[in-house]
């Protein structure tokens, strides 16, 4: 398969909806990091996953690994009241034999995941050390977790020690079934961790050495390799997963198309022309932000019934002379016949978020209307790019939140979520450095939202005559704690060259304002 490096953003993305869909919480964030192993933090809805370049095969051997160990902790968060740390032996056995438990239960909701569970299974055997190079102790733990996961061990072992081990391993999957067939959680699980310590001879408290779920660089397997130890892998878990055809599952058939979807839209998301870095604007890096804080369902859900009609393209209008004749209109005195005219939104707009520091004190529910009226955009299929900026380091800094060729999203509501208003509002400079990409992409309107008063009035009059001359519309919105604040704002503000200037002093009347400028 062809050699393509995916974009950490779009895996974020398909990495995001699927642990929210698989685990049926809607807060969950997704991390990749190179500096962990794949981990869930219960307490803080986060999953830290192993990015791919840490992984082994091609890149599409890559993604199925990665999606399948992004399953298993999704299946965590739905059926685990507790993740210990694996760096002792009593929360490794428990983490270990939640997997199996959580892997049985979640095999029974998701039927379709046990060719990826099979396939990431011979990636997992391989990936373990040999026993020979894990010393003391912890080389007993080891030959358990290989014993209990893979129904075979790397190596050999003494045989009073694989007596021990073959006695922890039928307890423990004892209790694993009973914790099924009887609907216990990891509390009733945890009580008999100690009976398996006993079993082995161990201190609870034993370190564990750390051993990474994926291969050292230089350590690939060739197709026939891989179809080896597939397998191996298969016949024994057979008793858990039936008959299933090895070279079937190195195919990945069912998981082909959903990879290449996630080409297709990593390609398209890509920067094209002109790099915002390179002409001063930033893309927000970090992403480990819960973008769900900002999601007001009922404003979004009430804005798409209310310009439902738009989307359709399609709205009844009454006139003066037509072919249905409304009775009721006539009588009350209105036009009295009726016809549906087409309606289409060919507007492109730019819109540039103030998060200066006077902002802060209701960025949320800013940043609640400024996420609905995106939604509702995308939902009416505007052309639209969204920027913001703020100061970072005492330099004003504009954000990308949304390019135009990109579409509206949750990596692009992370972007938005995660800018933190602070610095004052100095526009022209904010346009000055926005100006490239205008003159490039001449959108219809440049629309700027912002509660204060521009730094230098005179330098923002000067940028709004430079963008008018491209033919952009310069629209502001001024933003008010109260009505007379927020009208006093928008008259300052038309005193700047803006050809139309609004006022706000409710921010969820922010979408219905915008949308409603928009030539239709």
């Amino acid at each position: 398969m062809q050699s393509v490096k995916l974009q950490n953003e779009s895996l974020v993305e398909i990495a995001t909806f699927l642990v929210r869909r698989w685990s049926e919480r809607d807060n969950i964030v997704v991390e990749i990091s190179d500096k962990t192993e794949t981990k869930t933090r219960l307490k803080e809805n986060k999953v830290i996953l192993t990015p791919l370049e840490k992984r082994v095969g091609n890149d599409f051997q890559k993604y199925r690994q990665f999606r399948t160990s992004l399953w298993y902790e999704a299946m965590r968060i739905k059926f685990c009241k507790k993740i210990l740390s694996n760096d002792h032996a009593f929360g490794f056995i428990l983490n270990t034999m939640e997997t199996r438990r959580v892997e049985e239960l979640g095999r029974k909701i998701w039927k379709g995941m046990d060719d990826e569970i099979i396939f990431n299974y011979a990636y997992m055997l391989v990936a373990r050390p040999q026993l020979h190079t894990v010393y003391g102790k912890a080389r007993i733990v080891e030959a358990f977790y290989q014993y209990f996961m893979f129904g075979a061990v790397k190596g050999e072992v003494q045989s009073s020690h694989f007596e021990k081990i073959r006695k922890a391993d039928a307890f423990a999957k004892k209790m694993v079934s009973k914790a099924i067939e009887e609907n216990h959680d990891t509390d009733w699980l945890e009580k008999n961790v100690s009976e398996i310590i006993k079993i082995l001879e161990i201190d609870s408290l034993l370190t564990i050495p750390v051993s990474l779920p994926f291969m050292k660089a230089g350590m690939p397997l060739s197709e026939e390799e891989l179809l080896r130890v597939l397998k191996i892998v298969s016949k024994n878990k057979e008793g858990d997963f039936g008959k299933v055809d090895p070279s079937a599952i190195l195919k990945g058939e069912d998981v082909i198309d959903e990879y290449n979807v996630l080409l297709d839209e990593d390609k398209k998301t890509e920067n094209k022309g002109l790099m915002p870095e390179a002409i001063g604007i930033q893309i927000p890096t970090t992403r480990n932000v819960d973008e769900t804080v900002i999601y007001d369902m009922s404003l979004i859900n009430g804005l798409k019934t209310k310009f439902k009609e738009w989307k359709t393209g399609w709205k009844e209008q009454h006139v003066r002379s037509g072919e249905e004749f409304d009775e009721e209109n006539y009588i009350e005195g209105n036009e009295p016949f009726f016809t549906d005219i087409k309606k289409s939104i060919k507007t492109k707009i730019v819109i540039l978020l103030d998060h200066s520091s006077s902002i802060s004190s209701d960025a949320i529910e800013y940043k609640k209307a400024t996420l609905a009226l995106c939604e509702v955009l995308a939902y009416l299929k505007v052309k639209f790019a969204v920027y913001a900026f703020s100061t970072e380091n005492r330099s004003v800094v504009c954000w990308s939140i949304k390019p135009d060729n990109m579409k509206w999203n949750n990596v692009t509501a992370k972007r938005l979520a995660q800018i933190v208003a602070n610095g004052s509002t100095p526009l022209a400079e904010v346009y000055d450095k926005m100006f490239p990409i205008l003159q490039s992409k001449r959108p219809d309107i440049l629309l700027t939202l912002t509660d204060g008063e521009p730094s230098d009035p005179d330098a923002v009059r000067n940028m709004t005559k430079s963008l008018k001359s491209l033919g952009i519309s310069m629209v502001a919105l001024g933003l008010g704690p109260n009505t007379v604040r927020a009208t006093t704002i928008a008259n300052n503000l038309r005193h700047l060259g803006y050809e139309k200037t609004m006022a706000v002093s409710r921010l969820r009347d922010i979408p219905n304002k915008v949308i409603k400028i928009l030539d239709i």
